[in-house]
């Protein structure tokens, strides 16, 4: 396991769990949940069922789920070991959800392919994968969840743990280096025994494994580290007006929002976005009114050194930021059961700013099984493709590869106000 900036791990992990429906999600979330003692003993006893524990049960949140035997949203969980806090979200995995596993993943800092054994010809050295692992993996990488960990389940109902482990870990170690991803480990699992999940199997060894449990890899990754080496950049999410102050050495309104990339120090010049106008910052306070330093990902309230006409919405950018543009070449992943199809306009949110987006035209749409590029004239619900927008006026974006926040979106449709797409900048013409 070869796993990076390690010093980062005091945070809370944001990790998904990706499979098919019957791969075992459900069972390997409820075994998290009960060997960490992260379940009350009234909930236990509520999932009892003929003297057994349904897992499965314990991240049924929704009715409807358990009614027809499918996650039907993103649940999300929540436990801690004695070092680290942890999220879990529970995605669906068929094709037509994919809009819901891309909301889980956008903010994941890790995510858990789950591999079903018994589903494999795992006898057979040269298998193949099944598509929804390939799916998932390649969304993914596309989506820059740099954790992927590859967890090969019910290896206790196959007739040969070890040598099913040694043939699928091959296959997804072939498949991971032609597709480029970063997996950080393949482990062998039995969730519904609980082998190698939190505690290590019984039996030393098995499958031929001798790592650590998906737990310990778990509280090793690191979190998504923040865009702390990019230029300032700052989104105005509320300005706190001092009319009763008669200090007028500097100005008398506090921006808040939460650093998107760099840092920000009393003393920096910054633009205000998209007035031009450029000050002096004179304050810096973080989250609980204290005065100092506040890098990228933290809440920040700054103070300038004059008053100058910024709103909700504005941007405050480091003086010689990326020139902002009006085009942008992106990737969408469409939300909406109405099709995006091209001269359609709708509001893009971009930071806390709003400005209205044509779709131009659709460059191509993305066969979410390989990542392949297709023609398309329209873009259904759950399917991505390369969109061009036009802007009605420019934004300060920069592409997504670089800043996660900058580098992002969301599209509105004007008429419903529903969330129709989320939007990745692949690049911008200015």
């Amino acid at each position: 396991m070869t796993i990076s900036n390690i010093s980062s791990t005091a945070s809370a992990l944001k990790f998904i769990t990706c499979g098919s429906v019957d791969d075992g999600k459900s069972t390997l979330i409820g075994r998290l949940l009960v060997d960490t003692r992260a379940v009350l003993q009234d909930h236990l006893a509520g999932v009892q069922r003929q003297g057994q524990t349904d897992l499965a049960l314990l991240t049924d949140g929704l009715t409807a789920e358990r009614e027809q035997g499918i996650t039907i949203d993103v649940a999300y969980r929540y436990f801690s070991t004695e070092t680290r806090k942890f999220i879990i979200g529970d995605a669906p995995g068929h094709e037509q959800y994919t809009r819901n596993m891309v909301t889980a993943a956008s903010s994941a800092d890790a995510a858990v392919v789950l591999i079903d054994a018994t589903k494999l010809d795992w006898k057979n050295p040269a298998l193949a994968l099944l598509p929804q692992t390939r799916r998932h993996s390649l969304l993914l990488q596309l989506l820059r969840v740099p954790g992927i960990v590859f967890a090969v389940n019910k290896l206790d109902a196959v007739d040969d743990a070890a040598l099913a482990f040694q043939h699928i870990g091959a296959a997804l170690a072939a498949f991971a280096q032609s597709a480029g991803l970063n997996v950080q480990a393949t482990v062998p699992v039995s969730a519904l025994k609980g082998w190698n999940v939190v505690d290590a199997a019984e039996q030393q060894g098995w499958c031929g494994y001798n790592g650590p449990t998906l737990l310990q890899i778990l509280e090793a990754l690191p979190v998504t580290p923040a865009d702390g080496n990019m230029p300032f950049a700052f989104p105005v999410q509320w300005v706190e007006k001092f009319s009763s102050s008669a200090d007028t050495s500097q100005g008398r309104r506090v921006f808040w929002g939460r650093v998107a990339a760099g840092s920000v120090r009393a003393g920096d010049e910054i633009t205000v976005f998209p007035s031009g106008l450029t000050a002096m910052v004179a304050q810096v306070l973080d989250h609980v009114r204290q005065p100092g330093d506040v890098s990228a990902g933290h809440s920040a309230g700054i103070v300038l050194d004059r008053e100058v006409d910024v709103s909700r919405g504005d941007w405050l950018l480091s003086t010689g930021h990326a020139p902002a543009t009006q085009t942008l070449q992106t990737t969408v992943a469409w939300l909406d059961d109405e099709p995006l199809v091209p001269g359609r306009v709708y509001w893009a949110l971009h930071g806390h700013r709003w400005v209205k987006a044509k779709v131009a035209r659709i460059a191509h749409r993305l066969n979410i099984q390989t990542l392949a590029k297709e023609e398309a004239q329209q873009l259904e619900a759950n399917s991505i493709g390369h969109v061009e927008l036009t802007l009605q006026a420019p934004l300060a974006v920069l592409p997504f590869a670089q800043a996660r926040v900058l580098g992002s979106l969301i599209l509105v449709d004007t008429a419903s106000h529903r969330t129709a797409g989320a939007v990745l900048v692949n690049a911008a013409a200015a």
